[in-house]
């Protein structure tokens, strides 16, 4: 395969990798729930590591320009953003970043806002600090509820933690939206902190809009970060970045310790700036396989399970399904594991309102896809 072809191994041979995907479970349950797709990695990528692996260069993390480089030059051509090199930070990975930023800017034991159903790991890093979570959840359209974020804002809150585009139902909010979140964040003296992770992948008839690139508000009040990891697959290498875009904002990311770059891997940092300088041809055609995937899921619902709830994300390679026509509540997945051999993530991981849905992986292959599906099919017809 090239960087032009991209498909999932057999189930046999993704069976033999090392990640907790593969191992968090027995071999006979098929994981569909971890944030990894089963695809090949960019060969610009394994270059970049066989070659560093093979001249021993894996030393301590050094200054890594590259970086900067790398992704103003994917940012100006992929969603004419023009960056500001020198207001980049690398950090470990994002929720380290997340963590670290809070902590470094005297959040902990405060109240942070997020918009359910949103990524676990957002309840999982504002635990770290004892920081309450405020949930206010998206729209019925997955739309961003402006009134009830200034609602907190006016209340005394001063975080929001937004996931663009939104894991895990896959929406790309719209410039228009980001705006009026900038706005009020400037208005209430606000920070919007953007995990902008899954960004890459977004879908051609859609449009992702960074929250930095949406004005002097946004840039006065927002904070990017992201990684590579997501969109090249890249996980194991631990590698993030922060990135500004104004004197205030710049202020808040240099409290945060010097470690934030040097406990990040050399591998990754590298891998990163390798990814999105010569790895546009691989995600790209990683993004119509995706897109051929997200639309085969549709169809494999709609003829095996056509009561499931599920809208087509603008971006990324996760399902949100409503499954409330299963009956199951909140023993879903425990139920799909031990009967079907399938594992997914709870809806309740993504706020505990949503004990009815299920997130699913489809970055594997057609025939996983259905092979899981049926395997539930099955189960409960049992």
């Amino acid at each position: 395969m090239s960087d032009f072809e991209i498909k999932a191994p057999s189930l046999q041979e993704l069976g033999k990798r090392h990640s907790s995907k593969w191992r968090r479970f027995p071999a006979d349950v098929l994981p569909m729930h971890v944030a990894e797709m089963d695809f090949q990695i960019a060969e610009p990528i394994k270059q970049r590591i066989i070659k560093m692996v093979s001249e021993s260069d894996l030393g301590y993390l050094g200054p890594v320009p590259e970086v900067a480089k790398a992704f103003a030059g994917f940012a100006k051509n992929r969603w004419n953003w023009a960056i500001d090199q020198t207001k980049l930070k690398l950090a470990t990975d994002v929720g380290v970043a997340v963590v670290e930023f809070l902590r470094s800017n005297g959040a902990t034991g405060g109240k942070v806002v997020i918009t359910s159903p949103v990524y676990h790991g957002f309840w999982e890093w504002l635990g770290e600090l004892s920081i309450t979570p405020v949930d206010v959840p998206l729209k019925e359209n997955f739309s961003l509820d402006i009134h009830g974020i200034e609602e907190q804002f006016a209340a005394g809150v001063k975080y929001l933690l937004l996931c663009n585009p939104q894991n895990p139902v896959g929406k790309a909010f719209t410039r228009q939206e980001l705006t009026e979140l900038a706005a009020i964040a400037k208005k209430h003296d606000a920070v919007i902190i953007s995990d902008e992770i899954h960004a890459p992948l977004t879908y051609r008839n859609a449009t992702f809009t960074p929250y930095l690139n949406c004005g002097p508000d946004a840039e006065a009040t927002g904070v990017c970060i992201t990684s590579a990891s997501k969109s090249w697959n890249l996980a194991g290498l631990k590698a993030a970045f922060l990135l500004t875009q104004s004197k205030e904002m710049q202020q808040m990311v240099a409290k945060m310790p010097q470690a934030t770059h040097w406990r990040s891997s050399i591998v990754g940092a590298f891998a990163m700036a390798e990814a999105y300088e010569n790895g546009v041809d691989w995600l790209n055609s990683t993004v119509d396989t995706l897109d051929e995937n997200r639309h085969h899921l549709k169809r494999e619902l709609e003829r095996l399970f056509p009561e499931v709830n599920y809208i087509i994300p603008e971006a990324g390679y996760l399902a949100w399904l409503d499954v409330t026509s299963w009956n199951l509540g909140e023993k879903t997945v425990e139920t799909l594991i031990e009967k079907a051999k399938v594992a997914l993530v709870p809806g309740n991981d993504h706020g505990p309102q949503y004990t009815e849905h299920v997130r699913f992986n489809f970055g594997t292959s057609p025939e996983l896809i259905t092979e899981g599906l049926t395997r539930i099919s099955k189960a409960l017809d049992s």
